[in-house]
């Protein structure tokens, strides 16, 4: 099984920048979909960007114009450049890869933003 490991998390200031990077022990060309979520405390786990394997992005409403997804399939790697970054953005951020039958997680990262 394919192990996913993030990385990037940190504490910046409101407006500040953070680029998280997930890398897969194996090829992330065998998942259909790679995608960021996060969750905050006491709250739901949700979606915030994800990329098809043809590479087309899809993003939550609340991060579109500051977040950016990307991969790398060369280096079997996934990205969520983030900027403009927000308190309101302070969560667990996971890496998801989804494959028409199952599916598999990171660890997370926290991300953590100060007014």
């Amino acid at each position: 099984q394919v192990q996913l490991v993030e990385s990037g998390g940190g504490l910046v200031q409101a407006g500040g920048s953070l680029r998280l990077s997930c890398v897969a022990s194996g090829s992330i060309v065998s998942f259909n979909v790679m995608g960021w979520y996060r969750q905050a405390p006491g709250k739901q786990r949700e979606l915030v960007a994800a990329i098809t394997s043809g590479g087309g992005p899809n993003y939550a409403d609340s991060v579109k114009g500051r977040f950016t997804i990307s991969r790398d399939n060369a280096k079997n790697t996934v990205y969520l450049q983030m900027n403009s970054l927000k308190p309101e953005d302070t969560a667990v951020y996971y890496c998801k890869g989804q494959r028409l039958t199952s599916s598999s997680w990171g660890q997370g990262t926290q991300v953590t933003v100060s007014s």
